[in-house]
């Protein structure tokens, strides 16, 4: 992904974290028989324990004569470097059409905040100018025999997320409430018309993921806990983005590469943990999560991403069992399966840009955003060696121009020139918006609807409130024009409408008031509330309690009810969370999930007709099923113990009401919250509240440490002095922990030339105290941990901590971490820093 840092103001300016993105390559390596043998060990001790005949067999079909014949013909022009281009794909925010042209690379995707021209997304034309100029450095035929065109990929997750004036569709947990396996293939087929007007040609889509458990931060991209949905869903979604498999829109100018993902089991992984590793039987593994892919292989998707994560121990990026074995042998996968972000690079005895291993397993296209030029190098000299057999690599290259044919990309014009491309005119039609809008209705799920508060006549005096009620950015969620959404200003959503303009069009009596307050008394009240935007890793969390404290919304609703207004709750998030106490304040509550941009849909369930009669019923039902308990995850239909508070397939409707009692609103001892307050900054998240202050001449942005974009990079320009410190403006007491054996950590990597200093801050302009590392330790570029005694900040009122972490730098260079917090001393020894 790209460099996009916010340049900090001069004296006293926050600066707001922005998911910008760039990333240090590991240093190259030639100790190729170290990378390859751990895996290959690991693969075979495996081997003994599996049994391929559990999985289904399926075909894809795509071994077309003719096309294999042309195959044939462009592989015997091809070059060795050639074809070791072919599988490497590069982000655009680290490599230039020239490199393209230079390494002949197969292929380029934009990463979640990757847009063109260095912005985290971009307008139709900016796309269409960024994807044309690397189209053609691709296709230059200068010093080879044959040229072959790149594919670029992107992640169109619920819609075309990437560009201004995309529909947004719901996210994935609410499309799954629908059970509406036609209107998939609909929301699939406008998401291609509207990446081809931006020149994409590949969506990284559909996630057929099953999640098993809520804390895991990317619950909502998947359609329930249970594969029923899935496979009734995948095979539509491949049919919607790529055309019907033999006719002739398979592939045509309005349709584009699907790719089923992630390859296998990344919903099941232990505590829901990102990336974690899923320890189930091979017989529960497919169970659980494989249903998603035969119906995606046999509608022909031409793509499968592999997964991040483990499955009983061993990387699936280096799992020659499950990718070769199983997806290509068993399941008769014929496409190509692509990688997933510098994933090869965490098999045990790779790097991100030495990675044999992950080839020889079944990999055939790397997803090395910016390690591709480390792996180019590499992965020629494996080839040439013999380290990674020839026969490999040209199976791994057939399968990748496999795809480029049938998607016609030899005989297409440049992506300018292609029909639908620079249609503004074809982004948030009034046809897309309305599928959107239909695919609104069919996903809300009525919870609680207590003396048929619901529907509420068009001409009541309506109060709207909270802080989902007019901001686009917290109904769309994640995965919203930028990686982990939240983009505050409107002008980017030009083709959106909010929960309250919905409700503003469909009553003629609405008062909008943030935080409820009002001077007319009102019939009723809509508060609409949730989750902040999320993505993998920032969305992670301890327990599926919604506000543990009670010190969001709750106070609202409680004083509505407690005033005798009706209230009805609009819940956004992105998984079932503990709601006891708001739905006990609420007379009626609507798990709305993530919408997207139609916030109309949400009104059309709301709001009656003339008469008072519903417009619409709700339809949808609950793919996930609902806690009782703030502690009780994993959670899923089928458990031993089952005992949600709603249950799977859930969901109140006009024609068939139901009441809810009165919930138990305890909370068991010992529940920690999502942040713990020795932490405040942990795998590139803040805690609640925090951020990092700059002063001086300080940009930043975002880097890979042990995952994607979980470090944030400070670069100094050397003009004079430069600080940032962590901070959520409150003052705090750290006299206790000074006088303990209590440590400041910090995982760190520092390439300064010139003076680091680690410190804290306390609440006036000249309470300050810091330690400075060594001229080696300042200059060392290399990832460790530092800490220091809160003893060694003596001289500090620690009685009113500011900023329990603050860097002050003088000179030139940059600074990554990826996480602060309070650890226990584990010697008792003061550790202090200093020359």
């Amino acid at each position: 992904m790209a460099n996009h840092g916010h340049r900090g103001a001069l004296a006293c300016a926050v600066a707001l974290i922005m998911a910008g993105c760039s990333s240090v390559a590991p240093p190259e390596s030639d100790d190729t028989a170290d990378a390859l043998a751990p895996a290959q060990e690991t693969a075979a001790a495996a081997a003994p324990d599996t049994d391929v005949t559990l999985w289904p067999q399926v075909s894809s079909d795509l071994n077309s004569p003719a096309i294999e014949a042309r195959i044939d013909a462009l592989m015997a022009k091809m070059t060795l470097e050639q074809k070791v281009g072919q599988v490497i794909q590069a982000d655009n925010g680290s490599i230039t059409p020239e490199e393209v042209k230079q390494y002949r690379i197969g292929s380029v995707l934009s990463g979640g905040n990757s847009g063109p021209d260095g912005k985290p997304y971009g307008t139709i034309d900016e796309w269409v100018a960024d994807v044309d100029a690397y189209y053609a450095a691709s296709v230059d035929p200068e010093g080879v025999e044959v040229a072959i065109p790149i594919i670029w990929g992107i992640d169109a997750v619920h819609g075309h997320n990437n560009v201004i004036g995309g529909t947004l569709f719901p996210h994935n947990i609410g499309l799954g409430a629908m059970r509406d396996p036609d209107l998939m293939g609909e929301i699939a087929r406008v998401t291609a018309i509207e990446l081809r007007t931006t020149g994409h040609d590949w969506t990284f889509a559909p996630t057929v993921a099953v999640p098993r458990d809520d804390r895991w931060g990317r619950s909502y991209e998947g359609f329930g806990e249970d594969p029923e949905i899935v496979a009734t869903y995948s095979g539509k979604i491949v049919e919607g983005l790529q055309g019907t498999f033999g006719s002739d829109e398979f592939l045509n100018d309005t349709h584009i590469i699907s790719t089923a993902k992630h390859f296998l089991g990344d919903g099941g992984t232990t505590g829901g943990q990102d990336q974690g590793d899923t320890q189930l039987s091979e017989a529960d593994l497919v169970r659980l999560h494989a249903a998603g892919y035969p119906p995606a292989i046999e509608a022909g998707a031409l793509s499968v991403m592999a997964s991040f994560s483990e499955w009983n121990g061993t990387k699936i990026h280096g799992d020659h069992y499950l990718l070769t074995d199983v997806l290509k042998n068993r399941m008769g996968f014929d496409g190509f399966i692509v990688g997933d972000w510098n994933a090869h690079g965490q098999i045990d005895g790779c790097t991100n840009d030495d990675c044999p291993a992950a080839l020889l397993a079944g990999l055939d296209m790397y997803m090395a955003p910016d390690s591709w030029r480390g792996l180019y190098k590499n992965t020629l000299a494996e080839v040439k060696s013999g380290v990674i057999p020839q026969e490999r690599l040209d199976d791994a290259v057939r399968r990748i121009l496999r795809a480029k044919l049938y998607f016609g990309i030899f005989d297409q014009p440049r992506p300018s020139e292609r029909p639908l491309a620079g249609r503004a005119d074809l982004l948030g039609t009034p046809e897309h918006r309305a599928v959107a809008r239909q695919a609104v209705r069919e996903s809300l799920v009525l919870l609680k609807n207590q003396g048929g508060v619901l529907p509420i006549r068009p001409d009541a005096k309506v109060l709207v409130a909270g802080e989902g009620a007019d901001n686009i950015a917290k109904q769309a969620g994640g995965w919203s024009l930028t990686w982990q959404g939240g983009v505050t200003d409107a002008a980017a959503f030009p083709n959106a409408q909010s929960i309250l303009d919905g409700i503003r069009e469909a009553g003629s009596n609405v008062t909008y008031s943030l935080d409820g307050s009002y001077t007319d008394r009102p019939d009723v009240a809509i508060v609409v509330f949730g989750e902040d935007p999320y993505a993998e890793f920032r969305g992670d969390i301890v327990n599926v309690a919604y506000d543990l404290d009670g010190t969001r919304e709750l106070v609202l609703l409680q004083k509505l009810k407690a005033e005798g207004i009706p209230v009805v709750s609009v819940f956004l998030s992105g998984r079932p969370l503990w709601v006891n106490r708001e739905l006990n304040a609420s007379d009626a509550f609507v798990a709305a999930w993530l919408p997207g941009s139609e916030g109309g849909g949400v009104a059309d369930l709301l709001i009656g007709d003339a008469e008072g009669a519903p417009r619409f019923d709700f339809r949808g039902r609950l793919s996930f099923s609902w806690p009782r308990r703030a502690d009780q995850t994993p959670l899923n239909v089928g458990d031993a113990d089952y005992d949600p508070l709603f249950t799977y397939g859930y969901g109140l409707t006009y024609a068939a009401p139901a009441a809810v009692g009165e919930l138990d609103e305890s909370v068991a001892e010992g529940i920690a919250t999502a942040n713990a307050s020795s932490t405040f900054f942990e795998n590139g998240d803040f805690a609640a509240g925090w951020t990092a202050m700059i002063f001086g001449d300080v940009t930043q942005a975002r880097v890979d440490h042990m995952a994607q974009e979980d470090a944030l990079l400070f670069r100094f320009a050397g003009t004079g002095q430069g600080d940032v410190a962590f901070s959520d403006g409150t003052p705090r007491n750290y006299l206790r922990e000074s006088n303990g054996d209590i440590e400041l950590a910090i995982t760190m990597k520092s390439d300064v030339d010139g003076r680091v200093e680690i410190g804290m801050r306390c609440d006036s302009d000249d309470c300050a105290s810091f330690q400075p590392l060594t001229a080696t330790q300042a200059a060392a570029n290399e990832w460790t941990e530092v800490r220091v005694s809160l003893s060694c900040f003596s001289d500090l009122d620690l009685t009113s901590v500011l900023s329990p972490f603050s860097l002050r730098v003088t000179g030139a260079g940059s600074v990554a971490v990826s996480d602060v917090r309070f650890l226990e001393d584990a010697d008792a020894q003061e550790t202090c820093l200093g020359e």
